[in-house]
């Protein structure tokens, strides 16, 4: 049983989902409907209007238990020794098993490949994962063999000496060649599948970027992570004007030269190795739907 003070007014299910934001709305909808939110023991009604301060008990019952299962899926290994796997994500995989998701993960195909060789920090359903990427963003992710390896990497991320380059086609032409986006991200306040650049509710976010080429209407950028917030790249790249090419959450609504999925791609990837403390560099080619894209801005968006 939770207690929850209600921080902003309005009907049952908005005001409990403003305060617990790791619940959706329509999740809260089910918890009233269930009677498993009350108010001093009594049962709160779906319509009923909360006010800020008001204290509120949530039951939120225990998830139903998921198994991460091996599952033989090729893996694009980039490094690999006992203490670290490096794997180039091909677009379309979801890093590790969530609702609507139980199978066919990176996780699956982790346990395969490298059986009881992952730490188990982050649980059953995350082994190894000590960063993530978004299911069509493709490109190197790093997971750790063991809890010592974990730690160390993860504090690696925590410094900034993890760090993560990207490549990526924005939509619209820059004044600059280069730049730096530093805005705070949190949930989208009405949407709680999307982030946003907010003051409320938010953490630092710091993304560099800098143009590699040109056409019209689009531009090729790399763009360097400081922090790793959830959707960082999109979210900061469609705050200043120019969500990336594809991203119909973020950017356009409509699919662009024949994406329906962000163009963006992690190239690249520098730790230091956690156990002997060397600088391990790691890049991977731009895959084949990356390429198609840039074939086509050569070709019909040139800049003559």
């Amino acid at each position: 049983m939770a207690k929850v003070t209600i921080t902003e007014e309005g009907r049952a299910d908005a005001a409990v989902s403003a305060a617990l934001p790791e619940l959706t709305r329509s999740a809260v909808q089910r918890l009233i409907a269930q009677g498993l939110v009350s108010v001093g023991g009594r049962a709160v009604k779906k319509n009923e209007r909360l006010v800020p301060g008001l204290v509120v008990d949530v039951d939120i019952p225990e998830p139903e238990p998921m198994e991460a299962a091996p599952e033989d899926i090729p893996l694009d290994v980039v490094y690999e020794d006992a203490d670290v796997i490096v794997v180039n994500k091909p677009r379309g995989m979801v890093v590790h098993p969530a609702p609507g998701h139980a199978g066919g993960t990176l996780v699956n195909a982790l346990l395969a490949h490298c059986g009881d060789s992952l730490s188990g920090i982050n649980g059953t359903l995350r082994p190894g994962i000590v960063h993530r990427i978004d299911k069509d963003t493709s490109g190197l992710i790093i997971a750790a063999k063991n809890d010592l390896a974990h730690q160390r990497l993860a504090e690696q991320l925590k410094d900034h000496s993890l760090a993560r380059t990207y490549e990526c086609v924005a939509v619209g032409n820059f004044r600059e060649h280069s730049g730096t986006v530093d805005a705070p991200i949190g949930r989208h306040p009405t949407d709680r599948k999307k982030q946003c650049v907010t003051a409320k509710g938010s953490r630092p976010a710091v993304t560099h970027w800098e143009v590699i080429e040109e056409f019209r209407g689009y531009t090729y950028l790399r763009c360097r992570l400081e922090t790793g917030r959830t959707h960082q790249i999109r979210v900061h790249m469609a705050h200043i004007g120019h969500p990336i090419l594809g991203d119909m959450v973020y950017g356009h609504k409509k699919p662009e030269l024949g994406l329906t999925g962000q163009c963006l791609h992690a190239r690249a990837l520098r730790f230091l190795h956690p156990t002997t403390g060397e600088i391990v560099e790691l890049t991977c080619p731009l895959p084949d739907y990356f390429e198609e894209v840039l074939r086509k801005l050569r070709g019909s968006y040139a800049i003559m």
